[in-house]
């Protein structure tokens, strides 16, 4: 039996339905604030990465990180248990390889080598090199607006790495060469997210806080490995307690926290709608380079980091339609 239209909108108007809507849009708002917090924890990760460069290196700093990390993740994997499934297993551990041992470590090398705020307007970059990556190997198609913002993007970037260079290289400055590691990490980034969409969008697929998990597991392994057979084992004497403080922020705050929170996030917002959140990562990143860290900015690299950030809101923006679907998947 049908209703008619008078019956309908009673419906919808409704004690019951009310409280639905007011529920949904109370969901809805706390997830947003999930993803904002996830976004923000993110960038502090270079703050947090440079206090423990002063006393470690790259790498041993790196397997201190995903260590704590994964101790922090073991305990929600254990509730899940999903496991990888054989014929997926080589996806996983080539997303794991893209992503911790090789996207971080070059990444964090930059870091070394330039300033947070610099690496943190670098990262910017990112989700329109997702965008040109789903172009080249997936075959996604890039409107106008999308083609605009990511020429766009570039440009700000090339601001920025001129300023590096023209800082002269100093010890303490932004160096060409730290930047440009920073951006080419962005490349083994859109290599472990395209090949994760790949495993996600292959037979039953998996949750995603589930592969987000078990990518970081599989990455941490090969990191520890290949730290240990270079460099030996990590110091534990000798480190000072802020840095102690600043590796479990790495790990706790900036990864584990992060993850939950982006993925519990992404089960209630659509993932176009998520992506906006994304960009909040270089400002804040570039905020705590310059406020505690006492970085300065050249006006190249504020112009270079207004039009990378811009453009990537815009494009964020745009990459809806009205259904609120991505146009381009990220």
């Amino acid at each position: 039996m049908s209703l008619s239209q008078g019956e309908r909108i009673g419906l919808l108007d409704s004690p019951e339905t009310a409280d639905m809507s007011r529920a949904a849009q109370s969901g809805r708002s706390t997830a947003y604030v999930a993803l904002a917090t996830a976004s923000c924890l993110w960038g502090t990760g270079f703050f947090f990465g440079k206090i423990d460069l002063g006393e470690m290196s790259v790498g041993h700093m790196l397997v201190y990180r995903f260590v704590f990390a994964c101790i922090g993740l073991i305990p929600v994997l254990l509730r899940n248990r999903e496991m990888p499934r054989r014929n997926d297993l080589p996806l996983f551990l080539l997303a794991a390889a893209l992503y911790i041992p090789l996207q971080f470590t070059i990444e964090f090398q930059g870091l070394a080598r330039t300033t947070v705020s610099h690496a943190s307007l670098m990262v910017g970059t990112l989700p329109l090199m997702l965008a040109a990556g789903a172009v080249v190997f997936t075959h996604e198609r890039l409107d106008r607006t999308g083609w605009l913002t990511l020429f766009v993007s570039t440009v700000g970037a090339i601001l920025i790495a001129f300023q590096a260079h023209s800082s002269g290289g100093s010890t303490t400055g932004p160096t060409l060469f730290g930047d440009l590691l920073v951006l080419v990490a962005m490349l083994g980034g859109v290599g472990w997210v395209l090949v994760t969409q790949r495993v996600m969008h292959r037979g039953r697929g998996y949750p995603s806080l589930v592969m987000s998990i078990y990518i970081l597991l599989f990455g941490t392994a090969m990191l520890v490995a290949w730290v240990l057979a270079t460099e030996g084992l990590p110091p534990v004497h000798g480190i000072s307690t802020r840095a102690w403080l600043a590796l479990a922020a790495q790990g706790f705050l900036a990864t584990t926290l992060t993850t939950l929170l982006w993925n519990w996030g992404l089960q209630r917002v659509s993932a176009a709608r998520a992506g906006v959140f994304i960009n909040l990562e270089p400002v804040i990143g570039t905020i705590l380079g310059v406020g505690l860290l006492g970085e300065t900015l050249g006006a190249g690299a504020v112009v270079g980091g207004l039009l990378i950030v811009g453009a990537a809101v815009v494009f964020s923006l745009h990459a809806q339609d009205e259904n609120g679907t991505p146009q381009v998947s990220l």
